[in-house]
């Protein structure tokens, strides 16, 4: 008898010890007790939900063109990209407004455990109406920002004057991908980030036993291993290495659950529509797409963009040889990229 409550005793521990590694801690979200304080401006959703924001660039009562920025993997509305690639000349020449967010979760923007792709491009529609950037407006993203622009032109594609898409994250399970082709990329990334991946899109219920377990290695790119950089990126990251950490830690201070590990599990996970099945949303040349890749990115396989470059024609395709992931630290290219989307269709 002592024996068999014994038993049930370690079997009700090891259950409890179990739910509990694989249970997220509850973020500290912004201006809660406990939490992080709200410094940034913030709009007020229509869920009662926040998203922090920062402003950049010219009034947006005078500047001819507004721009929503969405930022990548483990950053934030202070993502340096815009701060430090645009100068105030080049800001007034091209007569733009940026705004910068924090997508839900990171930096000071409540969570949205709920969040899909659709929902993120609805966030930036209300965004824009609570900021009064008018009908139509431009949005660039970066990496899983990128992710987030292919959403835009999904669900509010008649409210965009223009897209860019900066080395945007693929997700290997869209189905318009050939098999072979998507087995090839898939094996180019290290065999924990495989992994991490097979978690996120199989078992999301383990993404964050997985990311914060010793068992295992988990994400590479999460850790940032320098097998997941290109000698480009390398070179680039070392002059940002200040500003970057900065940033890092102002991503995930509400928790890295609801910021990175939600990303992955949205990112690679089930999407409502493939990309690879989008048309066309400027028939009439009235704005164009831009997708920029650099053809040695070690995060984002470029045979997979050429792909979706050759199944999506009317996407201007712009590959830089020699390039890595953090395209935009390299010199002249925001201007370029801000001065291709601005020309439109012509």
């Amino acid at each position: 008898m002592l024996f068999r409550i014994t038993v049930i005793l370690l079997i009700g521990l090891l259950t409890s010890a179990a739910y509990q590694a694989f249970r997220p801690p509850p973020p500290k979200i912004c201006g809660t007790p406990g939490g992080p304080p709200v410094t940034a401006p913030r709009i007020k959703l229509r869920d009662g939900r926040h998203l922090a924001y920062k402003e950049h660039g010219l009034p947006k009562d005078v500047a001819k063109h507004k721009i929503v920025f969405v930022h990548g993997f483990t950053s934030c509305r202070l993502d340096p990209m815009i701060v430090t690639n645009l100068t105030p000349e080049v800001i007034e020449e091209l007569g733009v407004y940026v705004v910068t967010f924090d997508r839900p979760g990171y930096g000071e923007s409540d969570p949205d455990p709920n969040r899909t792709p659709k929902s993120l491009a609805l966030d930036i529609e209300e965004l824009a109406d609570g900021l009064g950037l008018g009908s139509r407006f431009y949005v660039m993203g970066k990496s899983m920002g990128g992710q987030v622009v292919w959403g835009c032109l999904k669900y509010i594609p008649q409210r965009l004057a223009g897209a860019a898409l900066i080395a945007p994250v693929i997700n290997y399970w869209w189905p318009g991908f050939p098999a072979d082709l998507c087995k090839e990329a898939y094996n180019l990334q290290l065999p924990q980030d495989q992994w991490a991946l097979r978690v996120a899109h199989h078992a999301p219920w383990l993404t964050y036993w997985w990311n914060t377990q010793k068992l295992f290695p988990s994400s590479g790119v999460i850790s940032r291993k320098r097998e997941t950089m290109s000698r480009q990126d390398i070179e680039l990251v070392s002059t940002m290495a200040s500003p970057f950490a900065f940033v890092q830690k102002e991503a995930t201070q509400q928790g890295e659950f609801e910021s990175l590990h939600r990303d992955m599990m949205i990112g690679f996970g089930k999407w409502e529509f493939d990309p690879m099945d989008l048309e066309n949303p400027f028939p009439n040349n009235e704005g164009s797409v831009h997708l920029w890749q650099g053809d040695d990115d070690k995060k984002v396989p470029v045979i997979l963009q050429r792909y979706i470059a050759q199944k999506l024609p009317w996407i201007h395709y712009h590959e830089l040889p020699g390039g890595g992931h953090v395209l935009h630290f390299v010199p002249g290219l925001i201007e370029g990229v801000l001065r291709a989307l601005l020309r439109g269709g012509k």
